[in-house]
């Protein structure tokens, strides 16, 4: 990684609240194509079942933010969320300073389609994900779902899948959000077979190994997906060659199973988890559970464990406190390896810079569960 001693932190958040922005605005560009131009009972209908509750996918900022509002800074009326593909942009084409003609470039052009739709996607999923979870809150405001009701919202959903890919325009970059939706519904199916009776017995009677596989096959699929699907058709669209993609991936792999770790631990944790601890005991795919199947004394009736008897065995567990120690060191150290492995293809300091800031929205609280969690247990 070169030097770059003039990049300093300042102005290295000021090209990624830049950039944030401009995702913003292309945003704004993306809702406002959508309004029908008509008052015809065609075009009112259209807005109350379509538009609408785009809109409403879309706009959310409650829980989402990642800089807070800077006066005189680009954005700085509003929250912004740094994204990974933009720092696939600055890091293999370069920042400002370095492109004078950065406003012609056919990258820049890309990369914006491909950061509108990566949002498109992600906020997708939330749709989805909210249904089938049958959560009425996200991040304290109402579910889609619950304001519009479930078809709409899930109509909602997939229409925003499908104009996401037509968005893209790339068709590289349009494959490789495909094979990232596919990842995360295939994930999806497998953590929604936990609630079955069948996988409900099977994952207590498995071997110690077989249940962290299965774990590990969840949270790639589905909370990795997340990490991976920006930075893969960023990747994409720039044209990174395939050994670098591979470091990468295994980067955004680690954090993916980092933060699912986090989002495990969190459930049992009520300095982190807030008002939603305990909240998913009855999801037999929560690593503590599973790590703690295999400590001590099996209990009885395994695949029967939901609602106050889950929690009981859980929180009441001798095994708890390591446990939970553990699981919080092993997401601390994923955390390191996959900041090292990024920093290791960083083409600069400032790359290097820009990277840290946009992933440590989730990464300083990963590091502060392991604290809490040591404190806890007074090491």
């Amino acid at each position: 990684m070169d030097a770059d001693p003039d990049m300093t932190a300042t102005r290295v958040e000021h090209v990624v609240r830049r950039d944030a922005a401009l995702l913003e605005g292309d945003l704004r560009t993306f809702l406002g194509s959508l309004a029908p131009g008509t008052t015809s009972l065609h075009g009112a209908a259209l807005h109350r079942s379509l538009h609408a509750p785009v809109s409403d996918a879309l706009g959310s900022k409650v829980g989402q933010q990642a800089l807070p509002p800077a006066p005189g800074a680009p954005g700085g009326a509003g929250p912004l969320r740094p994204s990974m593909v933009y720092w696939a942009y600055r890091n293999y084409r370069g920042f400002p300073e370095e492109l004078p003609d950065e406003e012609a470039s056919a990258d820049l052009a890309v990369v914006r389609r491909v950061a509108v739709a990566v949002r498109v996607l992600l906020k997708a999923a939330v749709v989805l994900d909210d249904i089938q979870d049958d959560s009425d809150v996200r991040y304290g405001e109402p579910a889609l779902h619950v304001t519009h009701g479930v078809p709409v919202a899930l109509n909602t959903g997939c229409w925003l899948i499908m104009q996401a890919l037509r968005h893209a325009a790339d068709p590289a970059v349009a494959d490789s959000l495909a094979r990232s939706v596919a990842h995360g519904f295939t994930g999806q199916a497998l953590d929604l077979a936990t609630r079955s009776a069948d996988t409900r017995a099977e994952l207590p009677a498995a071997s110690a190994e077989m249940r962290v596989q299965f774990w590990e096959s969840v949270a790639e699929r589905k909370t990795g997906t997340l990490f991976r699907m920006p930075l893969d058709a960023a990747l994409a669209g720039l044209r990174v060659g395939p050994e670098e993609q591979d470091v990468l991936d295994g980067a955004m792999r680690r954090l993916g199973l980092a933060s699912q770790l986090f989002n495990d631990l969190t459930d049992v944790v009520p300095e982190l988890g807030g008002a939603n601890t305990h909240e998913d005991f009855d999801g037999l795919g929560n690593r503590v559970f599973l790590e703690l199947l295999g400590s001590g004394t099996a209990p009885e009736d395994p695949d029967g464990l939901t609602g106050a008897r889950l929690k009981a065995y859980v929180l009441g567990h001798p095994r708890l406190r390591d446990t939970l120690l553990e699981l919080s060191a092993r997401a601390v150290e994923l955390k390191r390896s996959a900041k090292e492995a990024v920093h290791g293809v960083c083409r600069s300091a400032g790359a290097a810079a820009y990277f840290d800031l946009t992933i440590e929205r989730k990464g300083h609280l990963i590091d502060r569960l392991h604290e809490t969690v040591r404190r806890q247990g007074g090491a």
